[in-house]
């Protein structure tokens, strides 16, 4: 496989025989060739457990203290008072029956999926369609909750997953390569906090 003159250039950049900073980390990435958009930042961090134990799972989620600089869309499974609550709060559409229908159709123009718990029976039948996407509401993300309007507002805010994949590392998003360095730098302290606070030492 060829490798692009901008990737040669942006790999020639990096010292891997340091240990950078974060701050020179995230300096660094600005220097780089070949933006034609506002690129993602993402991060990838190994923990050191053994993601086949079910005790050394890791998961969960973060307020990103300076957002992810981008609009986020959220919809909400919910009905009667909830509803009118999600729909007060911002969210792109909310729904009960009707919502399911036309996720299974198709419609996937969201980012984030809240639901209350007395909907969950509905939105299950969703797993195979949200699952693999990382959209389905979860209660230990706190995206099934009756608090819908704290819910909708953090993931607005930036509230961002992370997990660990089958190599223990965790991958998460930290923001956007416009973001000031020192922005950075303060997302990404917040999400390497998160997963070390739940990190079990590895036997």
């Amino acid at each position: 496989m060829s490798l692009s003159k901008n990737y040669k250039k942006n790999v020639a950049l990096v010292d891997r025989t340091k240990r950078y900073l974060l701050a020179e980390a995230t300096q660094l990435l600005s220097s780089f060739e070949g933006k034609k958009f506002d690129e993602t930042v993402d991060v990838a961090v190994r923990l050191g457990v053994d993601a086949k134990q079910t005790d050394q799972t890791v998961r969960g989620s973060v307020l990103l203290p300076n957002g992810l600089g981008k609009k986020v869309r959220v919809i909400v499974f919910a009905k009667g008072e909830k509803a009118d609550e999600a729909q007060k709060a911002g969210a792109e559409a909310v729904g009960g029956e009707d919502l399911v229908e036309k996720i299974n159709k198709g419609w996937l123009e969201f980012d984030n999926g809240v639901a209350t718990p007395d909907m969950m029976g509905q939105v299950g039948k969703l797993g195979k369609v949200l699952g693999p996407r990382g959209l389905m509401p979860n209660p230990k993300l706190g995206t099934v909750t009756n608090d819908v309007i704290k819910a909708i507002t953090e993931l607005k805010a930036g509230k961002v997953e992370y997990r660990i994949d089958k190599a223990g590392v965790v991958h998460c998003t930290i923001g956007k390569l416009d973001f000031e360095s020192a922005n950075l730098v303060e997302n990404l302290d917040a999400v390497l906090l998160e997963p070390i606070s739940l990190k079990v030492s590895a036997p």
